[in-house]
């Protein structure tokens, strides 16, 4: 069905951006605009997942040239389900943005960039057009560089650096791949692509394509042994930026990964078994990289890679109770990171520092704020009936069936590892006596803030817990979603039948 609307995501973030130049110095008018902004945001893509659930697979046709010709937006359930899940992301992290981020950064325009950068996740997640896929990555490399330098410290600098170079990397890999693509089929459409790469003779050809595109997403999602810019440089920059890159940056890899392997690069025995292989060591990996940290952001970092691999089962095994969890871990993990960081940004507010053996007595000072931050940390080692433990099931019935042991493995073992870091940045934050433990210097306190900024930290946790009690607790309406988009992912027969034919309103 054709919906222009489908592109109102992408206009609102454009238009947030926009007008919020006009108050470059104006930093409360910065917070409620943008607040606002992040609200209408959650409720467009709210009222899109309603049309298509109801409707269908929605596209629009960009200057009314139809596909395969022009650039065509496409609403299926997938695409606009990580369009609401990352509105709600963002909101939170807006609202925490407005209690957290000091006065300097937000005159030097935090959140126009900030809101760009969302309008890149956006664009990407509802295009359907291979190489506009590739604009949109560039647009949220854009904006997060800007975002991780903004403030201008050297730490800052120096993991900048190291982002963009592999981001860089990965993006020159991925037009490559699109050169390839183009000039083996001639065309630019996922859904016309799905159908004239199954009649390219040389499969050597094809596969190495897929390997182009394997490694600038691997690249982009932090997956094994591509994944070392990631905890180089994802604790420089303020909470509230680490807060956005660790619950969306990533995610977006492996909804590309998620897109081209079911439209155009499924079924290969060899990319599957080098996908499980990858899962495995990416799950392991970071985990054990986990372990050997003290700092709050770093350990978080690492969880990131960790449990990209398990994001990547899904996609190794592709079946459909496999993918199921993919999905589900990938709406799951999107809030319980985006929480985790500013669960770490509060800590450092309080403490001013996020080195977990200089921290201590959190529970006994703060012991409301504690339960709080419990629900993301214990949500993310997936302890039931919490959001992270549904996937895990299906992971691990989908490994059994297709006689992956290694996976079976690898799930078991990397959750118990979770388990293990998470009782232990717990037991060492949280439990362990803190008297004398002294506070350093780092700006003005969560106790010197008034109640608004207190309330501006504390409320967007609030609302994530929220969302992840929801996925948990009404985990079947969040299982009957997965289902669906995963079907759909098995099966995209109607996604090319709507892209390609129902071009008539």
């Amino acid at each position: 069905m054709n919906n222009p609307y489908i592109v109102l995501p992408i206009i609102l973030q454009l238009v947030a951006a926009v007008v919020l130049m006009f108050f470059w110095t104006k930093t409360k008018a910065q917070k409620v605009l943008s607040i606002i902004f992040s609200v209408a945001a959650v409720l467009v893509a709210a009222y899109l997942l309603v049309e298509v659930w109801h409707s269908g697979i929605l596209i629009t046709q960009s200057g009314n040239w139809k596909a395969p010709f022009g650039i065509t937006f496409v609403a299926d359930l997938l695409g606009v389900t990580l369009v609401l899940v990352s509105s709600i992301a963002a909101l939170g992290v807006s609202i925490f943005s407005a209690g957290s981020m000091r006065e300097e950064r937000l005159k030097f325009g935090y959140y126009p960039v900030f809101h760009f950068l969302v309008m890149g996740l956006q664009g990407a997640f509802l295009t359907g057009d291979i190489f506009n896929l590739y604009v949109w990555f560039e647009v949220i490399i854009i904006s997060s560089f800007v975002l991780m330098t903004l403030g201008g410290k050297k730490a800052q600098l120096e993991g900048a650096i190291k982002y963009v170079s592999l981001n860089l990397l990965a993006s020159s890999l991925f037009l490559i791949g699109i050169g390839f693509l183009y000039g083996l089929t001639g065309t630019l459409n996922m859904a016309d692509l799905s159908i004239k790469i199954k009649e390219i003779q040389n499969i050597g050809l094809v596969n190495v394509t897929g390997g182009l595109f394997l490694v600038a997403f691997g690249i982009k999602s932090a997956i094994f042994p591509m994944y070392f810019w990631l905890p180089a440089s994802y604790h420089t920059p303020p909470p509230a930026v680490t807060a956005i890159f660790g619950g969306l940056l990533t995610k977006v890899g492996v909804y590309a990964m998620l897109r081209t392997f079911s439209l155009i690069f499924g079924g290969d025995e060899f990319m599957t078994v080098t996908i499980s292989i990858i899962a495995a060591l990416t799950i392991l990996g970071g985990a054990f990289g986990a372990m050997s940290h003290r700092h709050m952001s770093k350990i978080f970092g690492y969880l990131i890679i960790s449990h990209i691999g398990f994001m990547m089962v899904g996609i190794s095994i592709f079946t459909e109770i496999a993918l199921l969890g993919t999905i589900f871990y990938l709406i799951h993990d999107i809030i319980v990171k985006t929480n985790l960081f500013m669960v770490s940004g509060l800590v450092l507010k309080i403490n001013g520092t996020q080195d977990i053996k200089d921290l201590g007595g959190l529970y006994k000072s703060y012991p409301l704020l504690s339960l709080l931050m419990a629900i993301p940390l214990f949500s993310l080692v997936g302890i039931p009936p919490l959001s992270g433990f549904w996937a895990k099931i299906f992971f691990v019935e989908g490994a059994l069936e297709a006689g992956d042991y290694l996976l079976v493995i690898s799930v078991i073992l990397g959750s118990f590892l979770t388990l293990w870091i998470i009782g232990k940045v717990w037991t060492e934050v949280f439990w362990k006596k803190g008297e004398n433990l002294p506070k350093q210097a780092n700006g003005v306190y969560f106790d010197e803030l008034p109640p608004i900024g207190k309330w501006s930290m504390v409320f967007p946790m609030l609302l994530l817990s929220f969302v992840s009690l929801y996925i948990g607790l009404g985990a079947k309406h969040v299982i009957s979603l997965s289902q669906k988009i995963a079907t759909e992912l098995v099966d995209p027969s109607s996604y090319i039948q709507v892209v390609l034919q129902n071009q008539v309103p």
